[in-house]
């Protein structure tokens, strides 16, 4: 039995009908057209499917869209501004950091949660400064898959991502 939810997707209200057995991703795809957030194993191994909720990274494959409401969903295409890329994706370009493009739409989502959790919580860039930055920006990609570049320009990515917000923050050991 269907149930209505309105939640938002890229800053517009969105209410829909949605079947019990629908995912987010089935959402994005099928009903809102939004085509960016890719399918992939549909089971959490890939990471593909990443968007935001509420500004956390989520699997959209496994979020159940009868739990969207009132909640804030960001994809893909919400970041793009006034025609403008987003920084992230301008530096994808920049680092040539996709091959077939499959994947990347997902690495940027997660990148972007990265930053907006760097940007939250300020603390973390210490402790990542005074650590090891490569391990933590392993570890923040570690549940996605890309089986074209071997991962090198895209961790560049997240890494000069990260080396940016330190030096903003002007964090010092």
């Amino acid at each position: 039995m269907s149930q209505e939810v309105s939640f938002f997707v890229n800053g517009q209200k969105v209410t829909l009908k949605v079947d019990p057995k629908e995912t987010l991703l089935d959402l994005l795809r099928s009903h809102l057209n939004l085509k960016g957030t890719k399918k992939g194993c549909e089971g959490e191994g890939c990471g593909a499917c990443t968007v935001l909720i509420d500004g956390k990274p989520v699997y959209s494959c496994m979020f159940s869209a009868l739990k969207l409401e009132g909640k804030d969903v960001l994809t893909i295409e919400g970041l793009e501004r006034n025609g403008e890329l987003d920084p992230i994706q301008k530096e994808f370009i920049n680092e040539w950091a996709f091959q077939c493009g499959y994947c990347t739409p997902g690495f940027i989502m997660a990148i972007k949660a990265l930053e907006e959790e760097l940007k939250r919580k300020p603390e973390i860039l210490k402790e990542v400064y005074n650590n090891d930055l490569q391990v933590f920006v392993e570890t923040s990609l570690s549940s996605h898959i890309c089986r074209c570049t071997g991962y090198l320009t895209i961790k560049k990515v997240a890494l000069k991502l990260c080396e940016n917000l330190i030096a903003t923050q002007g964090v010092r050991a």
